[in-house]
C-alpha cells in the first residue's frame, strides 16, 4: 500500500473522524472562535423572524456564515493535521448524522442545514430580546478533590 492509498484508508476510518471532532470541538471552544461567531450574530440576528417564510437575505446570510466558520475550521485543522479534507470530513458527518448527539454536531449541522442554522439565529435573537433567562449565573464550575 502506497503513501496516498493509507492515507485515504486512514479518512475513512472512524478514528480519523473523532480525530477531526476532536480537534474542531477544541477551535469552538477557543475564545478566537467565539468571538467571531458572536460577533456575527450580532450584525445579522436582527434579520431574522420567526415562522415558515424565509426571506432572501437569509440565504446571503448564511452563505457568509457558512463562508467563515467553515474557513476557519479547515485554517485551523489544516495546522493539525496535513490530510485533512473537508469535503471528505461533510461527508461522513452527513452520513453519521442520525448517530451523533452534542453541542458540536448541532453547530457542524448549522453548516450544512439552513433550518439549523436559522433556528440558532433565532435561538440567539430570543435571548438577546430577553425572552430566555441568563442560565450562566447559576452555573458553578469545580475541580475534583482528590
Amino acid at each position: 500500500m502506497n503513501f496516498e492509498e493509507n492515507i485515504i484508508k486512514r479518512q475513512n476510518s472512524s478514528e480519523y473522524f473523532d480525530t477531526v471532532i476532536g480537534h474542531i470541538e477544541d477551535i469552538v471552544i477557543g475564545e478566537e472562535f467565539q468571538r467571531m461567531v458572536n460577533q456575527f450574530m450580532e450584525c445579522y440576528y436582527f434579520e431574522f423572524e420567526p415562522g415558515e417564510e424565509n426571506k432572501i437575505i437569509y440565504t446571503e446570510i448564511y452563505q457568509k456564515y457558512t463562508n467563515m466558520i467553515e474557513a476557519h475550521i479547515v485554517q485551523h485543522l489544516n495546522r493539525k493535521m496535513s490530510c485533512f479534507d473537508m469535503d471528505l470530513f461533510a461527508m461522513e458527518l452527513e452520513n453519521k448524522k442520525t448517530q451523533l448527539d452534542g453541542e458540536i454536531f448541532e453547530l457542524l449541522y448549522t453548516l450544512t442545514d439552513f433550518l439549523a442554522f436559522k433556528d440558532m439565529v433565532l435561538d440567539y435573537k430570543a435571548f438577546k430580546e430577553g425572552a430566555y433567562d441568563d442560565l450562566t449565573m447559576g452555573i458553578s464550575v469545580t475541580g475534583l478533590q482528590k
